[in-house]
Formats: structure tokens, C-alpha cells, sequence
């Protein structure tokens, strides 16, 4: 059995078909209308979907009336259990007649019908007993939820009777209501029975199915309800990257929505270069991508982000792996819709080379790390302003940092960054070689040799070196901060513009820099780096 999902785009219907006992996923960012997607795909499907929406209550109460499964089941899925009720009842009633924002409130419909089945079951079962049947009682499906639940969250248990719920810690006598069990719990029980009473042959329409799931149990009670439920076909929509990389599916994205309505929504292409919770990043941004140095974690990563707010920034570690992307996506067919453009330190670069990376859509800020952006003259300064300092007294307060960095350079620090110079370049060198020519080994050395002979390290370490100095000699701490790697200098910028540690004056540079309105340093940093044309 397949379903054939038709999403309006400009122009044109585009068919996405998911068969039973598979998934689709469809991702996009906030804003994108993912859950007017949701909304309007199950309205299209009619009786075959069964759509759980994002903003869904989860009070569970085990004490909820008893009713018949017909009934329970008749609520659950249009909202309304009356005799009147039908398929064309369940905007007004299950959403409210606001199907894309309403909140969803079936807790008691779902306990309603796996209390119900329960009963039904049970009495089968033993009529068969009575008329001398001993064959192996069915499950139901509150066992079944049972066994699943306690499988994902092996500390506790569920202890289910013909009219309670309650739980345990495993290992204790002693019970607690069920309605008091944590928002993760109580998720994952209502996530279970909504599929486990799923009508055969339904599309189950998730939205944003990770909502408080434990990521350490999401994508074991996916492949756990997928496997359950074979003759149903899932659809997940959700925002989640994390979420929508551990699940093997056909992966769609959303990059916008219009009210008419219709969707800007592509499949994920596979064999871009970059791994798939990547391109599925880059695919979902509305905004241009911009690839930084830099981990995650970093206050590189809040720099750019905050002197950049109309990029998409992406931080990809070395500079190697920001020139890898840049180039890889600018040669991907399927992603040069998507303007992309980088940014690396200058790492030593000659101007050579600087000319090159920026024929490659490649920009090198003016010094050494992005750390030293907030050591250079207008910076510290405006700092200073922000601590309260004008006039000769900044000034002086300003000299007094400049002559504490220049002072605590040492020459066994000159050589440190004159030997990390030497090797970028014999790193970058080595990496130019091209070797495709050779046809034996005697060449493939020739050639290498060759190349090695050019390298003049003695040279290149002197020149490092001789620019370091020249910046001490003239106190020139542009020059100094564009040769001179040691991430020792920001803590001194911490003692004396701030008078702090470095920890706090990092944090302090956070806030300044997530402020959402300009200030006089995030004005001085964006001063100092490169300008990039977003369109």
C-alpha cells in the first residue's frame, strides 16, 4: 500500500509517495510552515491520516471514564465520540477550526480506547478459554505499550489494571499514579498508544515528534514503532536536525511558505560532499551560508553570528575544511542556488594567496585568530568607553594595555609562532604538489624534492620573525596581532580593560555580542572584519 502526498508549489503539484511500513521526512526551519504543511496534508488525505500536532496536552488521567472502543476511537480521531460525528466534523471538533495552531487535548480519547481494547480483548480471550480454546492469548495493546515503555525506560515500570495506571521504580514495591509520571514519560506512553491504535493502513503525520523525548531514546522508540506498526506509513515533520539524521527515510526541506497556499520544499540530495544533517542545514536556511573557523561551542561562532545576522553561519573547524565547503558547494549542481561564502583567519597568508581565496568566495580577516579581533586599537577602546573611560583618562588607560601586551612577549614565544608559521607553510606547500605526472617512483621523488628544494625555511622563519620585532620596536599593534598567535593575550586584555578573569570576560563578550541592538563594541568589531555582500 503506498500514499500518495500532493503539496501545492508555485505552479505545480509536487508528489511525494511513501509506502506502507516506510517514512518520509520533511524539515524546515521555524517559520517555514511546517505545521500548516502538516495541517494541510491531512486535510488532503481525508480518513487515511492521522495527524499528532506539535502543541499537544499531556495530562494523563488513568481515572478517565470508561467507554466503548467504538466511541473512544470515533474521539480520538475526529474529536467527538456523539453519534452525529464524521470525517467532515474534524476541523470543527479535534481542531478547533484552527487545525495549524490548535491545541490537541486526546489524552483521555487515547486512554479511553486502550482501556476499551483492553476490556474487548480480554473478554475474547476468555470466552475462547471457557469453550475450551487454550490457544496463545493475543496481546493487547496495553501490554504491548507496556512492554515497549518499560524497554525504552527500563528504570521504571507500568502496572496496568481494568481501570488504573500506575508505576514503579524498578525494584521497589512501592506505586505512584501514573498522572504523575515526568513529561518524558508521559510522552513516550501517549506517543505508543497513538500509534498502537492507529487505524490499519494509516498515514501517521508526526509533528515535531522529538518534543520531550530524551534524545538517548529517540531513534530506538522510531525504529520500535515503525516495526510495530508495518502496515502504516510515517511522515515526520520537525525542525530537529539531530532528530532528522538518525532516521533513515526519504528527506525533504522546506525554504518557505506562502498563504495561497503553497510550499518551497526539495528532496535531500545524497554524494554533496558534506554529510547529510549538514545539507539539510544549508537546504532549510532562508539566508546565505557563511562557513567560519571554529567549533560550535565557540566565541568565534558568536562573533560571526553577531557581526553577520543576515548569514547562516556554519563553523567547520580549520581553514582547510572552510575553503573544502565553500568550494564543494559552490561546485554542487544541486546547491549553487544557495549563495555560500567563508571566512578564515589570516594564518600567514601572503597576499597571493589572499587574491586567490577570495576569487574563491573566501575572505581572511586581518589578523592571526579571531581572538585578536578584540585585542585591536578601536576595540579596546570602545570597551573602554563601555567601562566608563573618555578623554585623556581612556587614553591612558588605553597605553597602560598596549605597553602590558608588547611587555609580556618573550622570545621563546616568537619562536614558538615562527615555528608554527614554518609549518602551515610547509603544510600548505606540500599540499600544492602535484604528483599526478609522475609515472615512476624515481619521478614521484624528482618532483618532490624539487618542491622541498624551494621551501626556504630559514627564510620564512626569519621573516615571522622580523615582523614581530618590527611591530615590538614601533608598538604597531595592528602588525603584531596580524604575525602573532598566543591566545595567552586575551587574558591580558581581561586584566586591564575589564579588570576581570578571562572566563568572566568571555562571558562578558557573549552578552555583549547577543545583544540585539548595536553597541559601541559590536559596532568596532564589525568595523574590523571583512564586508560580504549577503545578495
Amino acid at each position: 500500500m503506498s500514499f500518495n502526498i500532493e503539496i501545492p508549489i508555485l505552479d505545480d503539484v509536487k508528489t511525494i509517495t511513501v509506502e506502507a511500513g516506510s517514512s518520509v521526512l520533511i524539515v524546515g526551519a521555524n517559520g517555514s510552515g511546517k505545521t500548516r504543511l502538516a495541517a494541510y496534508i491531512e486535510e488532503s488525505m481525508g480518513e487515511k491520516a492521522h495527524r499528532i500536532a506539535a502543541h499537544r496536552a499531556l495530562s494523563l488521567n488513568p481515572n478517565v471514564n470508561k467507554v466503548s472502543e467504538r466511541q473512544a476511537l470515533k474521539g480520538l480521531r475526529i474529536g467527538s465520540d456523539g453519534d452525529w460525528a464524521e470525517l467532515v466534523h474534524r476541523n470543527g471538533s479535534r481542531w478547533n477550526d484552527n487545525a495549524p495552531v490548535a491545541l490537541l487535548n486526546d489524552f483521555d480519547y487515547l486512554l479511553q480506547a486502550l482501556f476499551a481494547e483492553q476490556t474487548n480483548r480480554s473478554l475474547d480471550t476468555h470466552k475462547k478459554v471457557r469453550s475450551g480454546d487454550y490457544s496463545e492469548a493475543i496481546a493487547t495493546k496495553f501490554e504491548v505499550l507496556s512492554e515497549t515503555w518499560h524497554e525504552l525506560l527500563p528504570h521504571r515500570e507500568l502496572h496496568i489494571s481494568g481501570d488504573d495506571i500506575q508505576v514503579s521504580i524498578c525494584g521497589t514495591d512501592s506505586l505512584y499514579s501514573a498522572r504523575d509520571m515526568s513529561d518524558g514519560e508521559r510522552a513516550t506512553f501517549y506517543i505508543l498508544g497513538q500509534v498502537l491504535v492507529a487505524d490499519e493502513g494509516s498515514l501517521l503525520i508526526f509533528d515535531e515528534p522529538e518534543l520531550h523525548i530524551h534524545k538517548s531514546i529517540m531513534s530506538k522508540l522510531w525504529d520500535k514503532l515503525e516495526a510495530l506498526r508495518p502496515d502504516c506509513a510515517f511522515l515526520f515533520i520537525t525542525h530537529d536536525l539531530e532528530f532528522a539524521s538518525s532516521r533513515v527515510a526519504d528527506k525533504y526541506v522546506i525554504s518557505s511558505y506562502n498563504p495561497k497556499p503553497h510550499w518551497i520544499i526539495n528532496s535531500v540530495p545524497k554524494d554533496t560532499g558534506f554529510d547529510e544533517q549538514l545539507i539539510t542545514l544549508i537546504m532549510g536556511s532562508r539566508k546565505p551560508i557563511l562557513f567560519i573557523e571554529g567549533s560550535s561551542n565557540s566565541l568565534d561562532l558568536m562573533t560571526y553570528r553577531s557581526c553577520y545576522p543576515e548569514w547562516t553561519v556554519i563553523p567547520r573547524g580549520s581553514c582547510e575544511q572552510v575553503i573544502h565547503s565553500v568550494v564543494t558547494m559552490r561546485q554542487n549542481s544541486e546547491l549553487t542556488r544557495i549563495l555560500c561564502s567563508g571566512i578564515v583567519d589570516a594564518d600567514d597568508y601572503s597576499t597571493e594567496d589572499i587574491e586567490y581565496l577570495d576569487g574563491l568566495g573566501i575572505k581572511v580577516i586581518p589578523v592571526s585568530e579571531i581572538e585578536n579581533i578584540f585585542l585591536l586599537p578601536p576595540v579596546s577602546k570602545a570597551i573602554l568607553k563601555l567601562e566608563g573611560y573618555s578623554g585623556s583618562e581612556l587614553e591612558d588607560k588605553y597605553n597602560l594595555y598596549s605597553e602590558a601586551i608588547f611587555n609580556s612577549i618573550k622570545s621563546d614565544q616568537i619562536n614558538d609562532v615562527a615555528l608554527r608559521h614554518c609549518r602551515r607553510r610547509i603544510d600548505r606547500s606540500l599540499k600544492k604538489v602535484d604528483l599526478s605526472r609522475a609515472s615512476s617512483v624515481g619521478e614521484l621523488s624528482k618532483i618532490l624534492d624539487s618542491n622541498l628544494s624551494e621551501l626556504n625555511i630559514e627564510a620564512i622563519s626569519d621573516f615571522k620573525q622580523r615582523e614581530i620585532d618590527k611591530a615590538i620596536e614601533n608598538k604597531d599593534l595592528y602588525l603584531l596581532l596580524k604575525h602573532f598567535d598566543n591566545k595567552g593575550l586575551i587574558a591580558l586584555a581581561a586584566t586591564n580593560l575589564k579588570g576581570c578573569r578571562l572566563t568572566s570576560f568571555e562571558q562578558w563578550l557573549s552578552r555583549i555580542l547577543s545583544q540585539q541592538s548595536n553597541n559601541e563594541v559590536k559596532v568596532a568589531i564589525k568595523e574590523q572584519l571583512p564586508n560580504l555582500e549577503a545578495r
